[in-house]
């Protein structure tokens, strides 16, 4: 089974488009990203810039709209993400209370759709995208 492990940094949401992690917690984190490698687990894994130098896209009225970050209403935003791929949620929870986060940070857990999760219509209807099927 595929999860995706979404970062949550406390604070992201508000931070300088120059803000970058220091030495010591990027050390922390590539030695529990070798442990996910180690264990065959890890699928992917990226950081993202903070949503100041972001932009969102929202659709009402059917209309593109787009707004530059940061964006005010926002309380959390993603840091970066994990895909790992293990046997069951619990060893995937396991895997995310290893993480060297920080005291404000939270680490979302979530299951990745597979084409077997949905009816032989879906399936079918998926039929000749290759990759994009999942």
């Amino acid at each position: 089974m595929r999860f995706m492990m979404l970062m949550i940094p406390g604070g992201y949401a508000e931070a300088a488009p120059d803000v970058r992690l220091g030495a010591e917690a990027v050390e922390g984190m590539m030695k529990y990203n070798e442990e996910l490698k180690k264990a065959g687990v890890l699928l992917a894994l990226d950081g993202l810039h903070p949503p100041s130098e972001g932009a969102r896209v929202s659709f009402k009225g059917g209309k593109p709209v787009v707004t530059d970050g940061p964006f005010a209403e926002v309380k959390e935003v993603l840091g970066g993400y994990w895909v790992i791929d293990v046997r069951s949620r619990e060893e995937a929870i396991e895997w995310a209370r290893r993480c060297p986060a920080g005291e404000n940070d939270v680490i979302e857990v979530r299951r990745v759709f597979e084409m077997s999760d949905f009816p032989e219509d879906v399936q079918k209807a998926a039929e000749g995208f290759g990759e994009l099927k999942g």
